[in-house]
């Protein structure tokens, strides 16, 4: 499956994010609105007609003003994530590692790796749901024991080496209020998506400062900057994994003097896999969407802080600005998105139910299982 082109229409439709690509790449590009002035102003052909449409050429400049702006922006947004230090990617000798990486959101970024044939460690309590490429190799592992997690590493650095990428991709969701979660649900929602991250970067990201090379890639959600009614653990989990991210590219420059050790966070909303199955959306992200960002954000060898949908960046994290008036409103409204909710549930080995087993075994809620939800991606 080849990475779509920017110029491609998005797998979901004409959305929000079409119109703002759209005048990225032509309106605001500096690079088609600046020629078109100097035409106007050097040649005699392009004076003329500058002077017949004097309103579009006043819009034509203001045009290539907003554009350099943003420009000029998304450089230092680059230049300062990125510590102002380039590095190149040799992709035959990177190794990377992607947790939840049997299905959803995980199976499609390893399989974009895999295309390219580069090496893929997927971590995943659930054996993969497709045939591994040559390249990948698969490692069982419950992501909520740090012993589990440190035996994995070993084998992960016995086969390929010492890894260079990490993908903080595996998530759990368990969709109940704060007073129908039980200590089990809590703690296993932030030891998968919060608490493992910091277990798997002990275990990859010394070799990685060592060589002053490599990167870290957060899974993280909308959900981090907006909470809502039984998601309150869920959200709250991922606030914490998208403050890991901004607190770790601050100590890798700060603490380990490693500035050209990247950070990438995604932060995406409701994404059609079988983790969020029933939610509620009012628009929907195909799972290969959010995986080609990520690819290509890791292909790319520099830090990024992403959204999915786009526009989500120019509302979604500001909405904490808002007067709390609306604030507490919007939260409130937000109750209907979980009401339909039923996303797959998987046992963990460590979390085995009495009388039942463990090993990434399905389980029906409804019938009284109390399992842990698929580790997955969003």
């Amino acid at each position: 499956m080849p990475i779509r082109s920017e110029w491609s229409l998005a797998r979901e439709g004409i959305t929000g994010d079409t119109f703002t690509r759209l005048l990225k790449l032509t309106a605001f590009n500096p690079t088609l609105t600046i020629p078109l002035l100097l035409l106007a102003r050097y040649t005699q052909k392009g004076s003329l007609l500058a002077g017949e449409h004097a309103t579009a050429h006043k819009a034509l400049k203001h045009l290539a003003g907003w554009g350099l702006a943003v420009a000029a922006n998304a450089w230092l947004n680059d230049a300062v994530t990125n510590n102002w230090a380039s590095d190149s990617y040799v992709w035959s000798r990177e190794v990377v590692v992607v947790t939840g990486g049997s299905d959803g959101i995980g199976k499609i970024v390893v399989q974009l790796l895999a295309e390219k044939g580069i090496k893929v460690a997927v971590l995943d309590v659930q054996e993969l749901t497709y045939e591994a490429p040559s390249s990948v190799r698969f490692f069982q592992c419950d992501l909520t024991s740090p012993s589990a997690i440190a035996s994995a590493a070993s084998s992960i650095r016995s086969t390929f080496g010492n890894p260079t990428i990490l993908i903080n991709n595996a998530g759990v969701a368990r969709g109940k209020t704060i007073l129908d979660s039980s200590e089990k649900d809590i703690n296993l929602t932030f030891k998968v998506n919060t608490i493992s991250h910091y277990h798997l970067t002990q275990q990859f990201l010394p070799s990685m400062i060592s060589a002053n090379h490599g990167m870290i890639v957060t899974i993280a959600s909308l959900a981090s900057y907006l909470s809502a009614p039984s998601m309150v653990d869920y959200a709250s989990s991922k606030a914490a994994a998208l403050s890991f991210h901004e607190g770790l590219a601050a100590e890798l420059v700060t603490h380990y003097h490693a500035p050209r050790v990247r950070t990438v966070l995604m932060c995406q909303g409701y994404t059609r896999t079988a983790l969020f199955d029933g939610f509620d959306p009012r628009g929907v992200l195909f799972p290969e969407t959010v995986a080609e960002e990520v690819v290509k954000a890791v292909l790319a060898g520099k830090s990024a802080h992403l959204t999915l949908p786009g526009n989500a960046w120019a509302s979604v994290p500001r909405i904490r600005g808002l007067p709390l008036w609306i604030q507490y409103g919007l939260r409130k409204r937000l109750e209907r998105l979980m009401r339909g909710w039923k996303g797959r549930q998987v046992l963990q080995p460590s979390e085995v139910v009495e009388g039942g087993t463990g090993g990434g075994v399905d389980v029906d809620e409804k019938k009284g299982g109390d399992g842990t939800v698929l580790v997955d991606g969003e």
